[in-house]
């Protein structure tokens, strides 16, 4: 793949994070910082391509005709699915992007659609009702109440919640280190999976609604989290059938992997304490919560490197909505 192919890819990646405006400043914000981290790695202005899709608007169809292989466009609507699923629902102007993007990409509706239609369910897939806890979850469970917010105790033992965030976290590493395109839709959802069980667990109702607020009051952005994801991969040379290969991903990937680990148990274990304490923890706190314990993940995600790589090695990207939904 060219160097030009790369820049358009990665301009229809933006043009996707801004195809319903992107109104939340912090998530905006987000994709700001992702832009400049990348810039070093793409060899070129990133931060600069950042700014020209977000005030000059390029044409999407001049940006369309410039990949010139099937496996280039095929991946710049993988890629912008991504994007526009990564908050787990496709608004009217996303969608209306995405089937334009598809026209001008000359991709079979057939594929298109069915691209489209996987992310959908793997997105779905977080909030499928859990076994164990779907049949009381409609109430808190009492077990004490102070200023009149419940303080539930978990359904889950202490080594069950371990066992949980553990191995959330180190499915998620290891999807980071998989060649396939799909793989990092996956990371999302099941980072929201991971808050909707804790939340269950403690006796909550949980909702899309609910776990996208937490992760934003933690500072986890989506659309900037896949963007990074996906742009690194896509640098590394990667994805699908563009270099892509395990045993090469998972040494150019190895440090990406290891901070999607400590994100996603950092998460984990915020959300843990969150819940335990009836919610009552507040943004300020949380927020500092997470930072303490991301920094603390980040020196752990080492001693389960091989733990990861042999998880990538039992993956089926065939099955991704089923692996969310039991994890």
């Amino acid at each position: 793949m060219t160097a030009e192919e790369t820049r358009s890819i990665l301009t229809i990646a933006l043009m996707a994070a801004f195809a319903d405006g992107l109104k939340d400043e912090g998530e905006r914000a987000a994709v700001k910082r992702v832009a400049e981290a990348l810039g070093p790695e793409a060899g070129f202005d990133l931060p600069g391509l950042y700014r020209e899709v977000l005030l000059a608007k390029p044409d999407l169809a001049q940006v369309a005709a410039s990949l010139q292989s099937r496996e280039a466009r095929q991946l710049a609507y993988e890629m912008a699915v991504g994007v526009c699923d990564a908050d787990g629902a496709q608004g009217p102007a996303e969608k209306a992007f995405l089937s334009r993007l598809a026209e001008l990409l000359a991709l079979p509706s057939a594929a298109a659609g069915a691209t489209s239609a996987r992310a959908d369910e793997i997105a779905d897939s977080a909030f499928a009702p859990d076994e164990e806890t779907s049949a009381g979850a409609a109430a808190p469970a009492a077990a004490a109440t102070v200023s009149g917010t419940v303080m539930g105790k978990s359904k889950l033992s202490d080594a069950e919640m371990d066992k949980l965030i553990l191995n959330a976290s180190v499915t998620n590493a290891a999807l980071e280190l998989l060649p396939e395109t799909i793989a990092s839709m996956a990371i999302i959802p099941l980072q929201m999976r991971l808050v909707y069980r804790i939340g269950q667990a403690h006796g909550y109702a949980m909702d899309r609604t609910h776990a996208k607020d937490f992760l934003a009051t933690l500072g986890v952005g989506l659309t900037s989290q896949y963007l990074e994801q996906f742009g690194r991969k896509l640098l590394g040379g990667m994805l699908g059938g563009l270099g892509g290969g395990l045993g090469r991903a998972v040494g150019r990937q190895a440090a990406s992997s290891g901070l999607t680990f400590a994100t996603t148990y950092a998460l984990g274990r915020v959300a843990q304490r969150y819940y335990a304490a009836g919610r009552t923890m507040d943004t300020a706190t949380l927020k500092q919560t997470f930072a303490g314990l991301l920094d603390e993940a980040r020196g752990l995600a080492p001693r389960y490197r091989e733990q990861i790589e042999q998880r990538a090695s039992t993956i089926d990207t065939r099955s991704l909505a089923a692996l969310v939904r039991q994890s």
